[in-house]
């Protein structure tokens, strides 16, 4: 398998505007300048990206205008993970259609499959296009959890070539390099730093919404030029913004950060709201702490 994805790749935010429609112009310039900070890959429409939010039309639009502002500077992977196999199938041939480099895909949530369920939805998946799966891993949000075991399983697909992990359990970068070997590539999901030391090539990141150019110095540090004290220092410096980003504000809490960074991100779509006054106070105070800024 060539490993055609690594690094940091942001799992993106979608832009409104104040009635709450997409804003196209802004996730255009918002694409342009991840890229322009060094980021190594973009993920739109994953749960940040709020995509169970989005109409059919919005879903394509922000697909479209991601991959055509990307032009094969960085991978662009789109999220098209649905609970029918059958829809999972049409958005992911979608995707590669619009020229999506690969796709991201949640297991099937609420229904709760069994393991040959699983491995059967990503095989049917898998054998609808021909670009590379992310497999995502969220027991949090699909009540699925995907254990090293089933994901070993799952590497034997061919396409199936990638897994963002997102639990707490650092042991579980460690356990799918040791049952997948080469046919699955971990990226860190919720654990950045802690993954890479555990051999994920990756991140998918919350915090890169906010400072890519960071998040992709913590990689390259750790995973390129193994200096794993200065990755760790950097790391726990932007620790608070990483946080921030983290639990249940990922949507709103990334909103409101790029809001006050001069970005027009709006607000969550329903049925999320937007941060308590407070909190808000909270991350415009971490905006001025660190100095961020959208350019």
């Amino acid at each position: 398998m060539s490993k055609t994805f690594r690094g940091v790749f942001t799992v993106m935010i979608t832009p409104v505007d104040e009635d709450g429609k997409v804003n196209l112009p802004a996730l255009t310039a918002f694409t342009d300048w991840q890229i322009r900070e060094g980021i190594h890959g973009l993920i739109p429409l994953g749960s940040t990206g709020e995509f169970l939010s989005l109409s059919e039309q919005d879903w394509e639009a922000v697909a479209r205008t991601v991959i055509e502002t990307a032009a094969g500077r960085v991978p662009v992977l789109i999220g098209t993970g649905a609970e029918d196999t059958r829809e999972a199938v049409r958005l992911s041939r979608k995707a590669q259609a619009l020229g999506a480099d690969g796709v991201m895909i949640i297991p099937p949530f609420y229904s709760t499959p069994t393991d040959d369920e699983i491995v059967n939805h990503y095989r049917t998946i898998a054998a609808s296009i021909t670009i590379p799966i992310m497999v995502y891993n969220n027991p949090a949000t699909s009540n699925v959890d995907l254990k090293p075991e089933l994901l070993a399983r799952i590497a034997e697909i061919e396409g199936c070539d990638y897994v963002k992990e997102s639990t707490l359990e650092v042991t579980r970068i460690r356990d799918i390099v040791r049952l997948a070997g080469d046919k699955m590539t971990p990226f860190g999901g919720i654990l950045g730093f802690e993954s890479f030391v555990m051999g994920a090539e990756g991140w998918v990141a919350v915090a890169s919404n906010v400072a890519p150019s960071v998040m992709a110095r913590i990689f390259t540090l750790a995973a390129d030029e193994k200096k794993y004290d200065e990755a760790r220092a950097l790391y726990l410096e932007w620790l608070p913004i990483i946080q921030a980003v983290g639990g249940q504000a990922y949507v709103a809490g990334s909103k409101a950060l790029l809001n006050h960074m001069g970005f027009s991100a709006g607000s969550p779509l329903p049925p999320r709201l937007s941060l308590p006054a407070q909190q808000d106070a909270e991350m415009k105070a971490l905006v001025a702490r660190y100095g961020l800024r959208f350019q």
